[in-house]
């Protein structure tokens, strides 16, 4: 299994996170982009889950798999539904990369309509609503009371976030060019000068997840939420840029056949991105005014994000060989339309 050390997480995971018999099966869980997720099954069916670092070509600061242990295990106790972190091994001799685990949640993972169809219409709804507010009740988590008052900076967190993915962007770019499979994207640059130029003030502070949306949380059988998964991008800042993180991500049933990304919420039932915004409005106190600022800013940083996917895929880093390779020049390609819709969004201003 790629990225598993078989034997040394074995050891490791009978010492530290007992009650687990091997051998043990490694499975790696589809759906993953970023870092590797892996399905840990033992003798007697316990299941648990992995995550660690791609293989190679990480780029520093970006894969901190101990600030993922950190997040999850402060938010335990929170009204914040998490799955129970069960520990986290820095020491790289065991599987070539820091590594935490954390209970296997059993529920439904909403990436497209024929996830979202196992679910009723009315659990659909019920699933909608719950995303809005778990991310309300996760915006009103006081960092410092949880732990969590060290995880960044409370002030500029979208000065910080442009620093950081235009500067990720960049080295994504050289790279590239070391691996010779350079492709120019200027506009990704223009935009960050427009971002720049029009930032908003903030208003408050709040965890941010960074990279909320439905098919990266777990519900159950009735439509209630288990679990908020996959908090890599997670830091304190701003509300409205977490809440336009959603709501890009986020397809109505009118925009289903232009969609590029999944669309579960395309099915019956689940309310429409409009009422998403009314649903979170109705409760919170921030002024949603600066949002579509804040949707140009979501569309961007995805397409800073896509292009180290892209670059992992290009070089072959996430396996897959010429597969994953063909599929890089379509990742290449929403690159540069994610920042095109930015700047469409600047233009409307």
């Amino acid at each position: 299994m790629d990225g598993i050390d078989e034997g040394n997480v074995t050891a490791w995971l009978e010492a530290n996170t007992p009650p687990i018999e091997g051998p043990l099966e490694f499975d790696l869980i589809a759906g993953g982009r970023s870092n590797l997720t892996y399905l840990v099954t033992d003798t007697t069916g316990r299941r648990i889950v992995l995550r660690r670092p791609p293989v190679s070509h990480v780029l520093a600061s970006a894969h901190d798999m101990g600030r993922e242990h950190k997040i999850i295990s402060a938010l335990a106790d929170s009204p914040v539904p998490v799955a129970p972190a069960l520990g986290f091994c820095q020491d790289v001799e065991v599987n070539g990369a820091p590594f935490y685990v954390m209970d296997f949640v059993d529920g439904h993972i909403l990436r497209g309509v024929a996830e979202a169809e196992k679910l009723t219409v009315d659990q659909r709804r019920t699933a909608g609503e719950d995303l809005v507010d778990v991310m309300v009740a996760l915006h009103s988590v006081d960092p410092d009371a949880v732990g969590l008052g060290d995880l960044g900076k409370k002030e500029d967190y979208v000065g910080r976030q442009l620093k950081r993915w235009h500067g990720q962007f960049q080295g994504s770019q050289e790279q590239e060019r070391e691996a010779d499979v350079f492709r120019p994207a200027e506009i990704v640059d223009e935009v960050h000068d427009l971002l720049v130029a029009h930032k908003p003030e903030q208003q408050g502070a709040a965890i941010a997840h960074g990279d909320y949306r439905l098919d990266n949380c777990m519900f159950g059988d009735d439509g209630k939420m288990l679990a908020v998964l996959d908090w890599e991008l997670c830091t304190l800042g701003d509300a409205l840029a977490d809440l336009a993180t959603m709501l890009m991500y986020w397809t109505d049933r009118d925009e289903a056949a232009r969609s590029m990304l999944p669309a579960a919420s395309t099915a019956d039932g689940f309310p429409t991105r409009a009422e998403l915004v009314e649903r979170y409005a109705s409760k919170s106190s921030l002024d949603l005014t600066p949002l579509p600022y804040y949707m140009a800013f979501a569309h961007w940083r995805l397409a800073c994000i896509m292009e180290g996917v892209f670059v992992r895929y290009a070089t072959g880093a996430m396996g897959g060989g010429d597969d994953a390779k063909q599929a890089a020049v379509g990742m290449g390609g929403e690159v540069i339309r994610r920042a095109g819709l930015a700047k469409d969004i600047f233009d409307t201003l």
